[in-house]
């Protein structure tokens, strides 16, 4: 790593036109040299998906003043993939840093987060990796107090490093009149959404059907848990990792004789 300019590489799920990639790239250009590759269309909820049959697009964008840019029209997996292996094969970035994301990506929202799966498959290559999101939906959220906690976050993994295979899920609390608390080191929550489908009828009278639902919290008085934390308003530092073993339940399933 360069210690007077890091290179930062920046992705996304909302798209490289959201007001939250800009934010970060605008926080990321005071700690190193920046280069985004974000998808060109909206990718939340995707997941760890990549696209292995159709093309990938890779196209230099403009979109922001003195920084190199490209949309692709993939996930935002295939975005950390493509920068690694093209966009920057003759260079290593210091830290992958993905967001800012228009929502909360705390306890489960994780496994489907497209924020997170870039940030996780910086970790899969190895490098020091941070997801970045603010608790509220809006388009034209307000960031301005998230940005003293992001760049503090993202100096200190320069500084310091986290363990490679190792991804932070950072979640911010929406804007209020109450200063954040601070920032709180957690675990991930355990809660899920309570779903339910509404079955609909189009103007052709076919029948499809609309994921509503509810989400609901088990531990909500779990002091450890980043949806405390947010609840409290702390920012939430989860640390992730893509090794999904469930290594107490080794023992149990050798027991079995299969």
């Amino acid at each position: 790593m360069s210690a007077s300019n890091p290179l930062i590489l920046i992705s996304n799920d909302d798209g490289i036109t959201a007001l939250g990639i800009r934010t970060l790239v605008e926080i990321m250009q005071e700690l190193g040299e920046v280069v985004v590759v974000a998808p060109n269309s909206p990718q939340s909820g995707m997941g760890h998906a990549i696209t292995i049959g159709e093309p990938l697009r890779l196209y230099p964008s403009k979109i922001f003043d003195n920084v190199a840019a490209y949309e692709c029209s993939g996930t935002p997996a295939d975005c950390v993939k493509l920068a690694k292996h093209w966009v920057l094969k003759d260079r290593t970035p210091d830290l992958v840093v993905s967001g800012i994301n228009h929502g909360s990506n705390a306890s489960v929202n994780v496994l489907y987060s497209g924020t997170m799966s870039a940030a996780i498959e910086g970790a899969i290559e190895g490098l020091p990796s941070i997801g970045f999101s603010l608790c509220d939906f809006s388009p034209t959220a307000h960031f301005a107090h998230a940005r003293p906690f992001i760049k503090q976050i993202a100096q200190a993994v320069l500084q310091k490093g986290i363990p490679k295979g190792i991804a932070l899920n950072v979640n911010i609390p929406a804007y209020s009149a109450n200063a954040i608390a601070g920032i709180k080191i957690c675990q991930q929550a355990n809660a899920k959404w309570q779903e339910d489908f509404e079955e609909r009828q189009d103007p052709y009278g076919r029948h499809y059907y609309w994921m509503t639902g509810s989400f609901v919290n088990f531990e909500k008085e779990n002091q450890a848990t980043d949806e405390w934390a947010l609840a409290h308003n702390y920012v939430s530092v989860v640390p992730c990792q893509y090794n999904l073993t469930a290594v107490e339940t080794v023992q149990t399933l050798k027991q079995w004789n299969l």
